[in-house]
């Protein structure tokens, strides 16, 4: 699966942080950006499904998913303001990437049982 964008992982990377069993929220622990434009991504994860909204204007956003060995499960580029649900295709660890136009960078690891 070929990716549309390109993923830039310079000036800032940023970590989603779980709340619970299913919500992940963003937390800016970098100062690339003054605004943690971030905290208007939010991820869910409910089995195999990971839900992903981002309510505000951030642009244009990556969206990339990776399993435990790095290999690509799902990429996108997508213009925000949106939301999309992903369907995970097995078990196990993941991560989730969004990188924005600023080249902030916002991840979360999750698993699926």
């Amino acid at each position: 699966m070929l990716c549309a964008s390109t993923f830039g992982y310079a000036n800032s990377k940023d970590r989603l942080s779980s709340i619970d069993d299913n919500e992940v929220i963003t937390t800016n622990i970098s100062n690339h950006c003054a605004n943690d434009r971030g905290e208007s991504i939010r991820a869910y994860i409910s089995g195999r499904s990971l839900t992903v909204v981002m309510p505000c204007d951030l642009g244009q956003v990556s969206v990339e998913i990776t399993n435990d060995r790095g290999d690509i499960v799902h990429c996108l580029s997508v213009q925000t303001p949106t939301g999309y649900q992903f369907m995970i295709p097995s078990e196990g660890s993941y991560v989730v990437t969004f990188t924005l136009q600023d080249g902030s960078v916002y991840y979360g690891e999750f698993d699926v049982e």
